[in-house]
C-alpha cells in the first residue's frame, strides 16, 4: 500500500509541476494490469509553444528530482512537439496541440481509466467510527412522510 500511495503522490507532484506552468488539457489515464501496458499512470498535457513545451519539461524534472526521481528515459526535448519523461511506473507526455491531436493517445488506451487530477489523490470515504465502541455507525432509513 505504501508503495501505491508513494507512486500517487510522485504522479501528482508531476502533475503540480505541469499546472504551475499553465499546461492545458492535463489528463491522467490509470493503465489496466492486463492491458500490456508497461507502466501504471500516463500524465498528458499540452503547450502551447515549444518553450512553454520546454519549460513544462523542465518543472517535471526538477520537481521529481527533490523526491529522488530521475526520468530514465527523456525524448523529444529539443524538438518539443511531443517530449516524454519516462519514470517507469508513470510517463509523462507533454504535447504540442497539434501532436496531441495527431496520435491522440487517449483514443489508443481507451481502455484505460481516465482521471482528472484531482480524483488521483482523493481518499477514498471511510464511515466514521462511534467513538464511543469504536464500530460502524448503522445506517438507518428515513421514513417517507
Amino acid at each position: 500500500m505504501k508503495k501505491t500511495n508513494d507512486l500517487k503522490r510522485q504522479v501528482n507532484e508531476a502533475i503540480l509541476a505541469c499546472q504551475d506552468k499553465k499546461a492545458e488539457q492535463v489528463t491522467i489515464l490509470e493503465l489496466e494490469k492486463d492491458s500490456g501496458a508497461f507502466t501504471d499512470y500516463f500524465v498528458m498535457c499540452s503547450g502551447t509553444n515549444p518553450r512553454q513545451i520546454q519549460a513544462i519539461a523542465d518543472a517535471v524534472d526538477d520537481r521529481l528530482e527533490v523526491l529522488g526521481l530521475r526520468p530514465t528515459h527523456t525524448e523529444g526535448y529539443k524538438q518539443a512537439e511531443w517530449v516524454l519523461l519516462d519514470y517507469v511506473d508513470f510517463v509523462v507526455h507533454i504535447f504540442s496541440e497539434n501532436a496531441r491531436r495527431y496520435y491522440d493517445l487517449e483514443r489508443l488506451w481507451k481502455s484505460a481509466t481516465r482521471l482528472e487530477p484531482a480524483e488521483l489523490m482523493a481518499a477514498p470515504k471511510r464511515r466514521r467510527a462511534n467513538a464511543t465502541t469504536g464500530a460502524a455507525p448503522k445506517r438507518t432509513r428515513r421514513k417517507k412522510p
